[in-house]
């Protein structure tokens, strides 16, 4: 059962996403991505699913969304973004995130056009707002809607609510962009993110659900949950981590103490602002 501020919350983004009458959703195969998709097919007149791929974006991630647009009945295109030939983004400078979202914003404007659609809506939720998200900025240049923070919808609701109209993605763990894993102001390469890529699908198939492989160039740090660490220095588990994660290229293999977290890159800008106050 929902709360009633849930229920509002909910009737909000639906008031919303009817208003708008046809979308083009931003679908990356998400939390709040496969909500949002999921609340427009049934409050819009007209959806269009599009996923933009490219190398920073892993296969596993396509495969799953794929399989979720199916499973929902609604169109669903899939895209190349070229991000990757952008000198500005593979700087990877502390707003790489625009770039990105420039590239993929621009895309799906230019699809909605040439389909008729009268918006293009995004995932971004309320708790978005209060983070570091340069992304936004390019939300709001190309005119790109966000109906789960505009309802004012929490992450932890939008699971909730995920959860009320069984969407298999209610408890799946948050998938940020591969160059997310490599700090800022460190040139972002197809090596590195082929490396982070493979690496981290090494470590999910030992049952690992929440993992980052930061990049610190030969030095490969590890995120994972607290709970995950007996699994990781397991003997015979720790052997196959450093063999496997050598072959790739790194030199060191480490284990991040503080464990898993979103978005732990940002720490080196809060860290910057302060030095230079």
């Amino acid at each position: 059962m929902l709360d009633e501020t849930l229920k509002e919350k909910l009737e909000r983004l639906k008031e919303i996403l009817a208003g708008l009458e046809t979308v083009v959703v931003a679908y990356s195969g998400g939390v709040d991505s496969t909500f949002l998709l999921r609340v427009a097919r049934e409050a819009a007149e007209k959806v269009l699913a599009v996923t933009a791929i490219s190398p920073t974006y892993p296969q596993s991630e396509l495969d799953q969304a794929q399989r979720l647009a199916q499973s929902l009945g609604v169109e669903h295109l899939v895209v190349e973004s070229h991000e990757m030939d952008n000198p500005n983004f593979c700087a990877n400078p502390a707003d790489r995130c625009y770039y990105c979202k420039s590239e993929l914003f621009s895309r799906l404007q230019a699809i909605a056009a040439e389909r008729g659609f009268k918006a293009v809506v995004d995932g971004s939720n309320a708790e978005d707002a209060g983070d570091f998200r340069p992304g936004m900025r390019a939300a709001r240049e190309y005119g790109v809607r966000s109906p789960l923070l505009e309802a004012g919808l929490t992450k932890e609701e939008i699971r909730k609510l995920s959860r009320y109209y069984n969407l298999p993605t209610w408890d799946k763990p948050a998938m940020a962009c591969l160059s997310s894993r490599i700090p800022y102001g460190e040139p972002i390469t197809l090596e590195k993110i082929k490396q982070v890529a493979e690496g981290e699908a090494f470590l999910r198939s030992l049952g690992l659900r929440e993992v980052r492989l930061r990049h610190h160039g030969p030095i490969a740090r590890l995120e994972v949950s607290p709970a995950a660490f007996p699994l990781l220095i397991t003997a015979g588990t720790r052997e196959r981590i450093i063999t496997t994660l050598k072959s790739l290229g790194f030199t060191y293999v480490t284990l991040d103490l503080e464990g898993f977290r979103s978005g732990s890159m940002n720490q080196l800008l809060k860290q910057g602002a302060g030095a230079g106050k």
